[in-house]
């Protein structure tokens, strides 16, 4: 009888080991150290119904976008490290303002902490669904993913992982209706010919340069988005 209480706690320990290792490779409770703090100055500005809202993490945050568009209409809703839940975590402090635009670039960093394809794909329907909840008006703009660069060497959790980019890219592409939803497809537009984020256009292998900036801001002129 002991032996065999022996064995099913030895089973029960294996599963809650086995267990806790599966919950260990993803976290979607992670928060960036400035979250709060970031939402905060949000609630403090005001809004508007003619804003034009960059909602994203650091690849969004990481530029004056009314400055780079000659626009006050647009406002910069990007925190750095954020990720979809973050995002659907904040989203209701977007909508209050009900704002005539949403431009959305996220998920790199979901991927980075080995979130699971499926589960970013669910929070990316939420995060459109609850827009056009809060508010009906809004146009939202989704951006595919831009590819990474692993010959910088210093984002090594997002490098490698091409296959996950890929897929959210394409399930991002079938959610753009053209009506209130719209495409835009960066992730071709910033690829080198060896499958790599060009390299004139970032400092890291991830986020922008100036010159990168300023190829996305021509796409968004050329395509008449603002």
């Amino acid at each position: 009888m002991k032996k065999n209480k022996l064995f099913v706690t030895v089973l029960l320990l294996g599963a809650a080991v086995t267990a806790s290792a599966q919950t260990a490779l993803w976290d979607s409770t992670f928060r960036p150290a400035n979250y709060e703090l970031k939402i905060d100055q949000f609630k403090s500005f005001r809004n508007s119904h003619k804003d034009i809202i960059f909602l994203g993490n650091s690849i969004m945050a990481n530029t004056d976008w009314a400055e780079l568009l000659n626009s006050s209409k647009v406002k910069n809703r990007g925190i750095s490290g954020d990720t979809t839940p973050g995002i659907l975590q904040r989203l209701s402090e977007v909508t209050e303002g009900k704002p005539a635009k949403i431009f959305l670039l996220i998920g790199i960093n979901d991927i980075s902490r080995n979130f699971p394809d499926q589960l970013i794909l669910e929070n990316y329907r939420e995060i459109v669904s609850r827009i056009q909840k809060e508010s009906p008006r809004t146009k939202i703009y989704l951006h595919t993913l831009m590819p990474v660069n692993h010959t910088f060497e210093k984002f090594r959790n997002h490098y490698g992982k091409d296959e996950h980019i890929l897929l959210i890219n394409e399930a991002i592409r079938k959610m753009g209706d053209n009506r209130k939803i719209f495409l835009i497809d960066l992730y071709p537009q910033f690829l080198d010919e060896n499958n790599r984020l060009i390299a004139e256009f970032t400092h890291d292998g991830l986020h922008l340069t100036s010159k990168g900036y300023q190829h996305w801001a021509k796409i968004l002129n050329a395509g008449k988005y603002l």
